[in-house]
């Protein structure tokens, strides 16, 4: 008889989370052109001179350098802006030179990337994308392990300068496909998916 009555008060108390859902909708990013971090690949041409054209990877320190230009910050600028930056130096040594920088192998500034933890098959950070969804991020992730507590999953997100935490409903959203429980993440946020309690 007692234990037909805890087994319901468990069940309900593996679903609980102290957080508020999160919302399904944000307001989107003012300017969303991808910003290049640590990590990346970029392939550096200047037209017309193939001897300084090169690809190179963003190092930690986000410091690049490239024949005839040393040590110029290439993280948090857009790939237009470090050609710019570039023209001007080379400028020194090759009349009006014309730069294109093209980013590939995406990794990001680390304030961009949507970071998952947890019970996720592959837990990793995520590139942020316009429109990126928990749905998305669950792909990407390979799905929840058998051991996850899906339901009580959060995000971890700054906003107004401070940390707050939302519940999310990532078993609902995966395995019964309420799309309801598909919510829009922001770049930054960290998705906890903890493991369940048996």
């Amino acid at each position: 008889m007692l234990l037909a009555l805890l087994v319901p008060l468990l069940l309900a108390g593996c679903a609980y989370t102290p957080y508020p859902e999160a919302p399904t909708t944000v307001a989107a990013a003012e300017d969303d052109r991808y910003i290049i971090g640590p990590g990346d690949s970029l392939e550096i041409v200047v037209w017309g001179n193939p001897e300084v054209s090169r690809g190179v990877t963003v190092p930690p320190d986000g410091v690049i350098t490239v024949p005839l230009v040393e040590d110029l910050p290439a993280t948090g600028k857009r790939g237009t802006e470090l050609a710019r930056e570039i023209e001007q130096e080379l400028a020194q040594y090759i009349r009006e030179p014309v730069v294109t920088v093209i980013v590939s192998g995406f990794v990001g500034p680390f304030d961009r990337q949507v970071r998952v933890v947890g019970e996720a098959a592959n837990p990793q950070a995520l590139q942020y994308r316009e429109g990126l969804t928990a749905l998305d991020v669950m792909i990407e992730v390979g799905g929840l392990t058998d051991f996850a507590a899906g339901n009580r999953a959060t995000i971890v997100r700054r906003e107004d300068g401070e940390r707050r935490q939302y519940n999310v409903r990532l078993e609902d959203l995966v395995k019964d496909g309420d799309v309801s429980a598909n919510v829009q993440m922001l770049p930054g946020d960290i998705l906890i998916i903890p493991e369940s309690l048996f």
